[in-house]
């Protein structure tokens, strides 16, 4: 019985708004990650959800590293356990 982890991960990337589209493009080619929502402020809504913690932070990094961002916050982290082995049985 293997006990597995799912992360699911909010955050609000603030942007300059002259570049919400491409800076939304970007970030919606990214493995697990999807945009919820944004504004014409310059903010996106993204949530990602993934097997470990270490890949919320290399994704943050990886937001706020894109040209025009200017800050990634990361604003809720849930962790869901689950037992591998009942998710096959069912």
């Amino acid at each position: 019985m293997a006990l597995q982890e799912v992360h699911i991960s909010s955050l609000v990337v603030h942007v300059k708004p002259a570049y919400l589209a491409s800076v939304k493009e970007q970030i919606a080619v990214m493995p697990n990650a999807e945009i919820y929502g944004d504004s014409e402020e310059g903010k996106i809504i993204v949530v990602l959800e993934t097997e470990n913690q270490g890949y919320v932070t290399d994704t943050i990094d990886k937001i706020n590293n894109l040209e025009h961002v200017l800050t990634t916050f990361l604003v809720y982290h849930q962790i869901e356990h689950f037992d591998s082995q009942s998710e096959e049985d069912s």
